[in-house]
């Protein structure tokens, strides 16, 4: 994402080799910005930024548990638990979503 290529100077760590080209550079899974001399053109992205959510519509729902799952046993597994609507996943995987 290019929010993730907004690096401060001073924080740039490099991620190329002299002579990079942009493509080479973007490959690689870094960002290139070439605007600044004596700073690292091709650098480190920031971390993405992510938090796990549950998802409020039912019909995307992944189920993670079985038929008759309790609330303690699907939340022992990490996951969502709704006990609505009928003929959805009650136990469900969380969705991961950029913050």
């Amino acid at each position: 994402a290019k929010c993730q290529c907004k690096v401060p100077l001073r924080e740039r760590k490099n991620c190329g080799y002299p002579g990079i080209t942009a493509e080479e550079c973007r490959k690689a899974g870094c960002c290139f910005n070439k605007s600044v001399r004596n700073k690292p053109w091709c650098f480190v992205p920031k971390e993405k930024k992510v938090r796990k959510m549950c998802p409020d519509e039912s019909h995307v729902r992944i189920n993670c548990g079985f038929p008759g799952i309790t609330k303690n046993e699907c939340e022992r597994k990490g996951c969502c638990f709704r006990p609505h609507p009928a003929g959805v996943p009650w136990c469900f995987y969380h969705r991961t979503v950029e913050a």
